[in-house]
This record gives structure tokens, C-alpha cells and sequence, in this order.
């Protein structure tokens, strides 16, 4: 099997989304690339980073640095984990199982999404690092309940239920490039789009050998099997999560669970009351509701509003190794990186995802010598000025105007 082609040349992540977008069709970039509406907390999630500033202490020699972390009980020799991506498998064969091996690879947790191309248990035989699975309960509970069962039977750690996607958001981007007519059934509705694809002819003949991606494996419905790719959308409005769900979800899980998509105080405390191990402070990296709070200005209200009760991580805009750094600073045990590492994927398939995940390792450690801090469980809110108005009465960092 393939394990991906070389990336060389690469320096950022920003350089693997240049050659993402040189390699894939149209229609497979925008979605990953792509964001809801007007695509303003897309935007704003990575910009947001800019707002808080670094304060070193100099004259501090540091040979080596930790980055390990402790998330859920289990050790991860990185402080990032890779995220939920849904349909992986459109962006390089076997999508799913490639990053999962990279994620296992470099010694951090892979998280499935529901949405996923391959079978959660190939995708859980593939890493040698902890796996999490992703929860939508598109099918209804019956098919999500199966889902759960074959999660925790294949030795997956920790359950992340989505709580952001009472509706599909309105991408579009997708619905311009015709992205459910193109990995959809009917032959007919795909013919105004294909040039897409035949302009890719290098990825088309890898999408093809591989199967194509029409239906999700991980959602299977009784008496019809695996769900059909065109169903998402309709799926997802018919399948909201509301905290009562939680009851049942944890009697069939009996293990931890994760609250994703975490934005207000609120919400925080109510995930903190349902028993949640851990949150995720989230905006589905900017695809479901347009002009909510990037997540790293909504970081310091959740982290303050749990107050060490339940472990607290971020996810959206991460690119470099200082945007973990600021992440940590502000209250997060770790992060989650998407966009990140699907470029990488769509590049160059596994090989594409491990140089993703070197990327932020030699990011993190040249941010930590630089910053004079040996360790990333040693970084707080005095390596950083942030807006007054983001910190409340959450922290006695260093405000910036």
C-alpha cells in the first residue's frame, strides 16, 4: 500500500495547502479548504492569533524540551492531536487510515470522524496511538448505538460527541462546485462537473483504484447498509444531539466522552454538569454557524468557566507551532489540528501528514527555547498579553491595550 509521495520544498503548512490545491480537484480542495457563508469565523479563527503576543524570557539556555501532555489519563508525546476530517478518503486512498498511522507514528491520538471513508476498526488497526471516534447521530440512535458498540469493541479511548450541527451549514463553496453531485450516485447530475475531476488526472486514478468514495461504512442503516454520501446534510438535520441524549449515549459507551463544539461559559458548565471528561472549545473550524467567536478569543470564558473541573481543548486555526504555544498559554491542555494535517493529506497522502506533524514539532520547540520554557505544561498566561477584554476576571495575564 501507498504510503503517500514526498513533499520536499515543504516549510509551512501554508506551503502544503499550495500543493493540496495543485493536486486535487476543485471540488475535493473547497471542501476542505472552505468554510459556511461568508466564510468570516473562517477567516477570523486563524487571524485571531495575531491579537496575543509573546513575552520571552531571554537569556535562558534550554537543551531539550518536553511537549508531552496528558490528555484523558493517556501520555501523547505532542500537544496537538489530529482532528476529526470528515470523507478523508476523497483526499488520498485509504485517507483516514494514512493519518491515523502518521498520528500513531509521532506518538499523538487520531480522532474518526463519523463521516468517515474507511471502517473505524481498519482505521484503529492502522495507529499505534490512541483513537477516538467522532459521534453525529445521523441514523438515529439505533445506527448511532451500533456505531458506539463496534467504537469500543475495536479499542477506541474516548468518545467526542458533536454538539454544533442541528443543521449542515451552508458551504458554498460545495455548492458551487456541485461537491454531493460529484460524490453522489446518480451519473447524470455528475456530467456538468466532471471537468473537475479529469483535470486531476493523477488523483482521479488513485480516487478510482480505491473505490471511489459513495457511502460511509460507519453509518449503517438497517435493512439499506452503509449510508450514501448525498444523504449528509438531510442526515444531520434530522439527528441534533440535546444534552438528554448524553444519558444514553454514556450507558452505551461506559467510557469517557468529550463534549465538542464548546463556545460560552454556559455551555461549558453544562457540559461540566453532563459529566463531560473533556470539551472541545470549537466552531467546527468555521463550516457551521458564520460569525461566532473564534475559538481562541472564546478560550479564556470556557477555560475559566470550568475552572479545572473537566479538561479543556481548542481546535481551529492552528497552522504553526506558535498558535499551539498561544493555545496552551490560554487555558487548553492541547489542541486539535484539521485543516493542518488534510492539507498535508491531500498533498501528499501519509508521507504529506507526517511532515504536517514535523512541521508544529519543530515549530513548537524552536517557540519554547525562544519563549525560555522547557516544557509545554510549564506555559501559562504570563508567556502572553492578550486583550483585556477576552481575560475578564479569568487570569492575571499580561493585558494588552
Amino acid at each position: 500500500m501507498s504510503r503517500g509521495v514526498d513533499v520536499p520544498g515543504v516549510v509551512n503548512i501554508a506551503d502544503l495547502r499550495w500543493r493540496a490545491e495543485r493536486r486535487l480537484p476543485r471540488a475535493v480542495f473547497d471542501y476542505i479548504d472552505g468554510g459556511a457563508d461568508a466564510e468570516l469565523t473562517l477567516r477570523e479563527n486563524c487571524r485571531v492569533f495575531d491579537d496575543v503576543v509573546l513575552r520571552p524570557r531571554n537569556a535562558v539556555a534550554i537543551p531539550q524540551c518536553d511537549l508531552g501532555v496528558t490528555v484523558l489519563g493517556q501520555r501523547l508525546a505532542l500537544p496537538f492531536m489530529l482532528a476529526p476530517v470528515g470523507s478523508s478518503r476523497m483526499f488520498y486512498p485509504r485517507g483516514e487510515e494514512a493519518a491515523a498511522r502518521a498520528a500513531g507514528a509521532a506518538g499523538t491520538a487520531y480522532i474518526l470522524s463519523t463521516l468517515s471513508g474507511c471502517r473505524l476498526e481498519d482505521v484503529k488497526a492502522a495507529t499505534k496511538g490512541p483513537a477516538w471516534y467522532q459521534l453525529y447521530l445521523v441514523g438515529g440512535r439505533e445506527v448511532a448505538s451500533a456505531a458506539i458498540s463496534r467504537a469500543r469493541a475495536a479499542g477506541y479511548s474516548a468518545l467526542a460527541v458533536t454538539i454544533d450541527t442541528a443543521v449542515s451549514g451552508l458551504r458554498e463553496r460545495d455548492v458551487r462546485n456541485g461537491t454531493k453531485e460529484l460524490l453522489g450516485s446518480s451519473v447524470l447530475k455528475k456530467l456538468p462537473f466532471l471537468s473537475q475531476f479529469l483535470a486531476r488526472p493523477r488523483w482521479l486514478a488513485g480516487f478510482l483504484r480505491d473505490g471511489g468514495l459513495m457511502s460511509f461504512p460507519n453509518v449503517v442503516l438497517p435493512g439499506q447498509g452503509p449510508m450514501p454520501y448525498a444523504d449528509v446534510a438531510a442526515a444531520l438535520e434530522q439527528s441534533t444531539v440535546a444534552w438528554a441524549d448524553l444519558g444514553w449515549i454514556r450507558e452505551v459507551w461506559r467510557g469517557p466522552i468529550v463534549i465538542k463544539g464548546v463556545l460560552t461559559a454556559d455551555d461549558a458548565r453544562r457540559a461540566v454538569d453532563e459529566g463531560a471528561e473533556a470539551i472541545v472549545v470549537s466552531n467546527h473550524g468555521g463550516r457551521q454557524l458564520d460569525g461566532v467567536s473564534a475559538t481562541l478569543r472564546a478560550l479564556p470564558e470556557v477555560a475559566g468557566a470550568v475552572n479545572g473541573r473537566t479538561e479543556v481543548l481548542l481546535d481551529g486555526g492552528i497552522r504553526r507551532g506558535t498558535d499551539i504555544v498561544k493555545a496552551l498559554c490560554l487555558g487548553a491542555r492541547a489542541v486539535l489540528c484539521g485543516r493542518a494535517y488534510a492539507y498535508g493529506l491531500g498533498a501528499g497522502g501519509e508521507a504529506g501528514v507526517t511532515r504536517a506533524i514535523q512541521i508544529l514539532r519543530t515549530d513548537l520547540i524552536r517557540t519554547l527555547k525562544l519563549l525560555g520554557c522547557p516544557s509545554v505544561r510549564e506555559l501559562d498566561h504570563s508567556y502572553v498579553e492578550a486583550p483585556a477584554a477576552w481575560l475578564g476576571d479569568t487570569s492575571h495575564a499580561a493585558q494588552a491595550p
